[in-house]
């Protein structure tokens, strides 16, 4: 089954702009609305307005009824794993259990040089994200955690009230390390967000792919039980964006995320992609 969702970029837009996304996305029959979770905007320019993330999905959770929403991805090192799993389980809570917990390693060189806050070398962001994503399943069905890593350490920690999702929200985690990154995608993710850049084509995306089936194997877990998600600019043309939708669905892509980007009219081109929607389901 192909799952669709869209991501509006939350920068140079105002609220009012997001909330008639965010109605679009509900009222449309997407499967899912993302944000993402940067200080600054992305892009070659990295000036200008842009929304906190986390605190948009709270609002998001009360502003709309159906589709699932998530943030992909949410930077680990922007938070520690004890407060990330409070604020995950308080947004599951406000939208009834329809959260989708994106996770990725993190690191922003100008944002942590801005903020004085260090930038952890790739590996050692790694071996974090690892560490959290064990600490988070703990905190979500555990009454008490004790938990002693290399990165983090948890004393009789408590995490109350429990996320309302059991046993725990999926997990989607972003990566492309081929050695550790993918690792602990097998170990630990519902689903496989591919984290290279938007438009990096199909054969990449499926080696990559063959190389978590490889760790999965390492794990002994099947490799069908992880899902495969892949983000894209939809083509302004409809019969090339459905193009390029069926290219990602034949290559084992099944879950579609749409990103209306650009300065554009983000609010016309989520209309357009509401518009596409129902061909999209054909093509899945």
């Amino acid at each position: 089954m192909t799952t669709v969702g869209l991501k509006p970029p939350q920068q140079h837009i105002g609220v009012a702009a997001l909330r008639e996304i965010w109605a679009i996305a509900d009222d449309a029959g997407f499967d899912g609305c993302w944000v993402f979770d940067h200080l600054a905007p992305m892009g070659p320019d990295r000036t200008g307005d842009i929304f906190d993330g986390w605190s948009l999905l709270a609002a998001m959770a009360e502003a709309t009824r159906r589709v699932r929403i998530g943030c992909l991805v949410s930077g680990n090192t922007n938070r520690h794993p004890g407060t990330f799993a409070k604020i995950a389980a308080t947004v599951d809570h406000l939208s009834g259990g329809r959260l989708d917990v994106g996770l990725g390693a993190g690191g922003d060189r100008l944002t942590d040089a801005m903020m004085g806050t260090p930038t952890p070398s790739a590996a050692e962001r790694v071996e974090r994200l690892a560490e959290t994503c064990e600490i988070l399943r703990l905190l979500w069905t555990g009454p008490v955690t004790g938990y002693r890593g290399r990165h983090y350490t948890l004393t009789g920690a408590i995490s109350d009230p429990k996320p309302v999702q059991r046993p725990k929200p999926p997990l989607w985690l972003g990566s492309s390390g081929e050695k550790r990154g993918l690792r602990v995608v097998a170990e630990h993710a519902d689903v496989w967000l591919n984290a290279a850049l938007p438009g990096t084509e199909i054969p990449e995306l499926q080696r990559l792919s063959r190389v978590l089936d490889v760790h999965c194997a390492a794990v002994g877990r099947d490799p069908a039980t992880v899902r495969r998600a892949v983000q894209f600019r939809p083509p302004s043309d409809a019969d090339s964006a459905l193009r390029l939708a069926r290219s990602y669905i034949e290559a084992g892509f099944t879950e579609l995320v749409l990103m209306p980007a650009g300065r554009d009219d983000v609010v016309a081109a989520s209309e357009a992609a509401a518009k596409l929607l129902p061909r999209l389901r054909d093509v899945g």
